[in-house]
């Protein structure tokens, strides 16, 4: 096979899956549009402690982070354990602070948003701007 056949279907190939993109953008927007705008489901504070303790963990970011930028917070001949302690205390508490203090201000601004029907407002523009990237990607040429 020749490097034109591999292009040309290469090419066949990229309209089929833009197509295929295209006609499933204009779906889920249809589906935005159409669907009646529910609530979500509550999650109890001790469901989104756990949720949130369990992403924090498996998250080995934050391991690799924190084990490259203590080591040069602790002072020439102190004992390492201490300091490390330390720090991560002193980041546990502001995290807890902070992400509380989101949690509270999200849950407020979110029942504000579901209660006042512009949840509904946003659906329906979702939908119809994912309707209208579809179309255009639909007719888009190369």
């Amino acid at each position: 096979m020749g490097i034109a056949a591999v292009v040309a279907t290469s090419a066949e190939v990229f309209d089929v899956v833009k197509l295929a993109g295209a006609v499933a953008l204009v779906i889920i927007g249809l589906r935005s549009i159409r669907s009646k705008h529910e609530a979500p489901e509550t999650v109890s504070g001790r469901g989104a402690l756990r949720t949130g303790l369990l992403t924090s963990l498996a998250n080995p970011k934050l391991a690799v982070f924190f084990v490259a930028l203590f080591p040069q917070f602790i002072p020439r001949g102190a004992a390492v354990l201490p300091c490390a302690l330390a720090m991560v205390g002193v980041i546990v508490a502001l995290d807890l602070v902070w992400y509380s203090l989101l949690a509270f201000l999200v849950a407020r601004a979110k029942h504000a948003f579901v209660a006042g029907g512009w949840g509904r407002r946003v659906e329906r523009l979702t939908g119809a701007v994912l309707i209208g990237l579809g179309i255009r990607l639909a007719f888009e040429r190369r």
